[in-house]
């Protein structure tokens, strides 16, 4: 007990410090009601001190709460405060740019940003208003800006933000140039924040400048420009911004792309930072887009379309025998890829390891170059090292990249753009999506994936799962044996396994609490009966699962 009492006193300690310093008085008063209900608390006051949110190659991200284990304006000072300090002994020139997204808390935590930039010397630029992040992506390069933030948590729960990082040519280099930050930079940025001492002390000016609608106009006008002038426009289309930011940029370019204008899902179309109709605000969570399915059934739209919360992410559901079904991230990133190619672009094609190995076998057949890069665009982005240009990168999580020189991040409106594209061309020759990618499977096998994903409360259980499979691996799955078992440590917390028709790569969530495992079965596809190679392979990826959960201990 007195060990116990001596932790709680130094946790109090910490906490009465914090107060001194925090600059926001709704987060201090916060604070002082969580301290003054100890020793009843004092669970959660550990929780809120259980260490600083640690800015990594995603930024920030945390639940907004007071103390140093959340997102609050006190976190965010600091988190600024180190930011500019490292791009101002990077020798980096240049303005600022920040854009925030609707949640609770973004507007403020951008504009205490611009202020921490501007009370050190240095021009700040705020997006006119709440903006998907390809925007603020896109501005970075437009504006010629040393470095950007975003504000948001993307498709995290409400009570999540977030703070990402992007850098200008100047310090980005060319592959960099309006890219999120890799190593070393994260762990300058880091440093730097640690270094920052009392918040009160670090000096402010004013709010920035707000910028104008121009550079909404002029990211529409480039996200229309990724499309060839010419080509069938007849499409309905049925969307939902899921709350979020998306809808007035992606509506604006579907229209002056000359496509009809998207139905919109009523009750999801303006920003709501409570995400009242969706458990959970990620479009490949089940249930949150059935509102738009029943809106694209009612409609009698071709195509669904959804963005996550900031419209960096693009989901596409299609409509098929058995009803409306969500298209897999792999199956949308393998129908771009094709289009693109079949349009004659030319240059490096790229994806991650836990994406479908589809891609390298399109790229192997079609004699274009390819690469395979740990999971996150950052990663994409630079894929091959400037050896090719990138033309096109995506992640199985829905993101994809359809004009990196436009955009050098996923970019949920152009490739919604994209994907409408090539939907009105299938459909004005009597073909769908579900056509092509069946056209796809008999030319190359079925390519079929599948997620294992865990969701936990404690994170050592994630720790633990990842050292049963180092000190168990499997000799074998689905009755193959194991020929290949890569453990990607120390450059990632990845472990790879591979048979002759399998694939499993098991790592931690990068952002959100989850253990995740991908899975992938490679089905020939025999007298050209794609739908039976379908169902062998449906039937063997439910087999890996219950094998994979088996060896992780689920």
């Amino acid at each position: 007990m007195a060990a116990d009492t001596t932790d709680l006193d130094t946790i109090r300690e910490r906490a009465e410090r914090w107060l001194a310093d925090d600059p926001d008085p709704a987060d201090r008063a916060e604070l002082r009601a969580v301290l003054d209900q100890l020793p009843g608390s004092a669970a959660e006051l550990a929780g809120r001190f259980a260490g600083p949110l640690t800015f990594g190659t995603a930024g920030l991200r945390g639940p907004l709460r007071a103390g140093p284990n959340g997102m609050n304006l006190a976190v965010v000072t600091q988190a600024a405060a180190g930011l500019v300090a490292w791009l101002a002994a990077q020798g980096g020139t240049g303005p600022l740019v920040i854009g925030y997204d609707a949640r609770r808390g973004s507007r403020a935590f951008a504009e205490q940003t611009a202020r921490v930039a501007t009370g050190a010397g240095r021009p700040a630029f705020l997006l006119p208003r709440p903006l998907p992040t390809p925007v603020l992506a896109y501005a970075v390069r437009q504006l010629g800006a040393v470095a950007g933030v975003m504000v948001t948590a993307s498709h995290n729960p409400p009570q999540d933000n977030g703070y990402k990082v992007y850098l200008g040519a100047e310090l980005g280099g060319e592959l960099g140039a309006g890219a999120q930050i890799v190593p070393p930079a994260d762990a300058g940025i880091e440093a730097a924040i640690r270094a920052v001492g009392r918040l009160t002390e670090v000096p402010l000016g004013p709010a920035g400048q707000i910028l104008g609608d121009d550079v909404v106009s002029a990211y529409v006008a480039r996200a229309v420009g990724v499309l060839p002038a010419a080509g069938p426009r007849g499409l309905n289309v049925a969307y939902t911004p899921l709350h979020g930011v998306g809808a007035t940029v992606l509506t604006a370019a579907f229209a002056a792309a000359g496509f009809p204008v998207p139905g919109v899902v009523p009750d999801q179309a303006e920003p709501d930072p409570d995400f009242p109709t969706v458990s959970f605000p990620n479009p490949e969570e089940p249930g949150a887009v059935d509102r738009l399915v029943a809106l694209a059934d009612s409609t009698g739209a071709d195509l669904a379309i959804a963005n996550d919360p900031d419209a960096d992410r693009c989901a596409v559901a299609v409509r098929g025998e058995q009803g409306w079904r969500m298209l897999r991230g792999d199956e949308v990133g393998v129908l771009l890829a094709d289009h693109l190619m079949r349009r004659g672009v030319t240059g490096l094609y790229a994806t991650t390891i836990v994406s479908s190995s589809l891609l390298r076998a399109m790229c192997t057949a079609r004699g274009l170059p390819y690469d395979e890069t740990l999971t996150g665009f950052k990663w994409i982005v630079r894929a091959g090292g400037g050896a090719e240009p990138l033309v096109f990168g995506y992640e199985e999580a829905l993101g994809y990249c359809v004009a990196p020189e436009h955009v050098r991040d996923k970019d949920g409106i152009t490739a919604a753009l994209t994907v409408a594209e090539l939907a009105a061309g299938l459909k004005a020759e009597g073909r769908t999506l579900t056509d092509r990618l069946d056209e796809l499977a008999a030319e190359f096998g079925v390519y079929h994936t599948d997620q294992l994903s865990v969701r936990v409360d404690d994170l050592r259980l994630i720790a633990d799962a990842m050292a049963r499979i180092r000190a168990a691996t499997p000799t074998s799955l689905l009755g193959q044996p194991v020929t290949e078992a890569q453990d990607l440590l120390p450059e990632a917390d990845v472990v790879i396994l591979r048979t002759d028709t399998a694939r499993v790569v098991i790592r931690p969530s990068g952002t959100e609490p989850k253990l995740k495992a991908y899975l992938e079965v490679v089905e020939p596809v025999v007298d050209g009966d794609v739908a039976a190679a379908r169902s062998r392979a449906a039937l063997a990826v439910a087999t890996l699962r219950t094998e994979v959960a088996h060896a992780l201990g689920r």
